[in-house]
């Protein structure tokens, strides 16, 4: 089985059509896995919903503490794009023994054809199911090692660190 772990970031990021502004209501995750038609066993758990750029130590230790009670040997963490490599960084310091990905969107999914999240997530599942033990980013089609990971944020893309 599969464990997603939701954390909010941009994926599940709605449009307030009268202020203009983004805001969590609830996670787009379940909608998304029966809209292209997943077939793995998959539990679904919120942890919070919080923009990347607000996540704290106390948040970072509730994610590492979800992933040490989960029964799974497989976890999917949806993150904000902006601090999603220092919780990668922070999971792989806690020597867990089980398959982490992060991943998350650019775009909200709630802006359709336009977002990147689909994409993200489809890829972050396939990855999930191939990768040996460890703690990985998953954006772009790619995946990276926690280590070698960095957002570019000139143009948007997540890149090996170098």
């Amino acid at each position: 089985m599969v464990q997603i772990f939701i954390t909010g970031g941009t994926f599940d990021k709605d449009y307030n059509y009268i202020s203009g502004g983004l805001y969590f209501k609830d996670t787009h995750i379940p909608s998304m896995l029966d809209r292209g038609r997943c077939t793995i066993d998959f539990n679904v758990k919120t942890l919070m919903m919080v923009d990347s750029l607000e996540m704290t130590e106390a948040d970072r230790n509730i994610i590492a503490h979800n992933c040490k009670l989960s029964t799974s040997d497989k976890i999917l963490i949806t993150h904000g794009t902006d601090t999603m490599v220092e919780t990668a960084q922070y999971l792989a310091s806690q020597d867990l023994d089980k398959t982490i990905v992060l991943t998350g969107a650019m775009i909200p999914y709630a802006f359709g054809t336009s977002s990147d999240g689909f994409f993200n997530l489809g890829s972050a599942i396939a990855y999930l199911q191939t990768l040996p033990i460890g703690v990985y980013v998953v954006m772009n089609g790619r995946y990276f090692k926690w280590d070698n990971v960095k957002k570019n944020t000139r143009t948007g893309y997540f890149e090996e660190h170098q």
